[in-house]
């Protein structure tokens, strides 16, 4: 469940990043494309994403401890997004990766 939580808090900021007029934005999918035309569905998309996160973290968790995660998380995703955007490094068969180790680590260790 923290690893779903985990991913929805990667696509808000990145849907939420996307919005940004201030970012070095690169097209290598469809639906970015989409995105930076459409910046208030998207914004609605993003917050919707990052509050079902949130609502993850404290079903997982507890009000302060889940709270607490949460921005940790956000904070932790969100700088490495600004930082890895812009490189080119963040791909989906990269994310795709890294989502199954997580996946399978919180599963084992459960």
């Amino acid at each position: 469940m923290i690893s779903i939580a985990s991913l929805i808090v990667f696509l808000a900021f990145y849907t939420l990043y996307y919005t940004s007029k201030r970012a070095v934005l690169s097209y290598n999918l469809g639906f970015e494309k989409w995105m930076q035309k459409n910046p208030k569905q998207t914004k609605v998309t993003g917050l919707v994403l990052l509050s079902t996160a949130y609502g993850f973290w404290l079903f997982t968790q507890s009000l302060g401890c889940g709270t607490l995660l949460f921005f940790i998380q956000l904070m932790t995703i969100g700088s490495l997004i600004v930082i890895l955007t812009p490189l080119k490094k963040i791909s989906r068969i990269t994310l795709l990766i890294i989502f199954i180790i997580i996946a399978l680590l919180e599963f084992y260790y459960s």
